[in-house]
């Protein structure tokens, strides 16, 4: 591309302007061309006599356009450094871009809803589901050493991988019984019954009706999602890279991997997010006796918070009406139970773990396109690393490019590190394909979080807490 000279004066000017300290909202614009959108394309062009000088305007660009976190490996706090922009970290607007909508089977929004409160909006699914609209975004992860960093922003910055913009259900999931459609809803009639679709149960204190719906497979559970509409594979269950995003915008949030930690509605004096999400639904006791380990809270139950974070509590009756227990639901900016209450499984992700004798590895295997997930092979996928070994709480994860999820080491501790416990198991001979939940259920305790990870069973396995979400993956051009 070619500039005039009255363009060229202006870039130049937006050098000076940054070599004196100036921030992007003070810089002269060209016409009406965003400096920093301007100063990309400059970069993105090769042959350019401006492009070497303009190429040092980089940090300064990246610390004014995106905010993040830091962490050494080498350090136990679960407490995080905040980088990048300091205004960024106050408002965060990538984080207050996600919403609540009505999603018809077309991936249409039929509507948003009211940010403060859900409750006036017809939620029953005859309309459309429950969705949270993620923003697309940008997203780079860095190692250093033993220093790891987690960036985001709204601008294309050199080095930053795009995120596409995906809805991912505000409940857990229940099913439609007369369509075997996966469902997000607020629906207390029969053919939403959850759990395992126990009638008996019915008008009980153990009543499923309105709960999200487990003792399903994975296998099964991608059908579901994918019958809400037949000709795309945009419908999927819970998908381990929407699940991954949802991660990483609340540990920038909160700069804290602790997910657990006591929630504050309240900044802290610089005006952050502080605290966690609390202990979430994980400290039922003799959730056996109860119910056989079935789901008991009725999906949408934390809607009168709205597109917010926080807590609301709940009361397990017992059948003379006494208290069982009493649990706190979170809730993540829409998202109910981001952790706890059930296992949610997802989907595209497969672990290859191979016995001592046949390898003695545990591969994570990720695919980013929904038409290659499958239960029985790695064919579309990537491998991203290797997962732990051992059962044990967090200390490391794979990272890497793309911020994987998945425990690379354990050794941490309730309070330490990632805070949050790992379960695998290694096959007697040979290799087995395993799926992976996340996040834990009722009687998790302080092993349950946001990274919680479960690889101890085939895709085909089903148990009676274990359940997923519905998610939306919009196909692009």
């Amino acid at each position: 591309m070619a500039f005039t000279p009255e363009q060229e004066a202006k870039l130049l000017q937006i050098v000076e302007a940054f070599e004196n300290g100036k921030r992007l909202n003070e810089l002269p614009h060209v016409g009406t061309t965003n400096p920093f959108d301007l100063l990309v394309e400059v970069l993105d062009t090769d042959g350019e006599s401006k492009q070497a000088q303009l190429a040092t305007l980089l940090p300064y660009i990246e610390d004014e356009c995106s905010y993040g976190i830091e962490w050494d490996t080498a350090v136990s706090s679960p407490v995080c450094t905040r980088i990048g922009s300091v205004a960024l970290h106050k408002s965060l607007p990538i984080q207050n871009m996600m919403k609540g909508c009505i999603l018809n089977d077309s991936g249409k929004i039929v509507e948003y809803l009211t940010p403060t409160n859900w409750l006036a909006h017809l939620r029953d699914g005859s309309i459309g589901q429950v969705m949270v609209e993620i923003p697309a975004h940008y997203r780079k992860f860095e190692t250093d050493g033993t220093k790891r960093r987690a960036k985001i922003s709204l601008y294309p910055i050199p080095g930053y991988h795009f995120v596409p913009k995906g809805y991912i259900s505000a409940y857990e999931a229940t099913v439609q019984r007369s369509t075997n459609k996966l469902c997000s809803v607020v629906n207390m009639d029969a053919d939403y019954r959850g759990g395992g679709n126990n009638s008996a149960w019915d008008g009980s204190y153990r009543t499923l009706l309105g709960r999200p719906a487990t003792a399903i497979s994975r296998t099964n559970f991608r059908t579901y999602a994918r019958n809400r509409n037949t000709a795309t594979k945009e419908w999927n269950c819970a998908d381990y890279n929407l699940y991954k995003t949802m991660v990483w915008l609340y540990y920038i949030e909160y700069a804290n991997f602790n997910s657990q930690a006591a929630f504050n509605a309240q900044k802290d004096a610089s005006g952050y997010a502080q605290g966690g999400l609390g202990n979430g639904v994980t400290t039922v006791s003799d959730w056996s006796g109860y119910n056989s380990y079935y789901p008991f809270v009725p999906c949408g139950y934390t809607d009168e918070l709205g597109n917010s974070s926080g807590e609301v509590a709940y009361t397990m009756q017992k059948e003379d009406g006494s208290t069982h227990a009493t649990v706190m639901v979170n809730r993540y900016r829409g998202i109910e139970n981001p952790f706890g209450h059930i296992w949610k499984w997802t989907d595209g992700i497969n672990v290859e773990i191979s016995s001592e004798a046949d390898g003695g590895t545990s591969k994570v295997y990720v695919s980013d396109d929904p038409s290659k997930y499958n239960d029985s092979n790695y064919d579309g996928y990537s491998m991203r690393g290797l997962e732990a070994r051992k059962e044990g709480y967090v200390k490391t994860l794979i990272f890497g490019e793309f911020g994987e999820i998945m425990p690379e080491e354990v050794g941490a501790g309730t309070t330490t590190y990632f805070c949050d416990y790992h379960y695998t198991n290694i096959p007697a001979s040979g290799k087995s394909l395993r799926g992976v939940l996340f996040g834990g259920h009722a009687n998790g305790g302080a092993n349950a979080g946001l990274a919680y990870a479960n690889s101890n069973n085939a895709p085909s396995y089903t148990n009676a807490n274990f359940g997923s979400r519905l998610c939306f993956i919009p196909q692009t051009a």
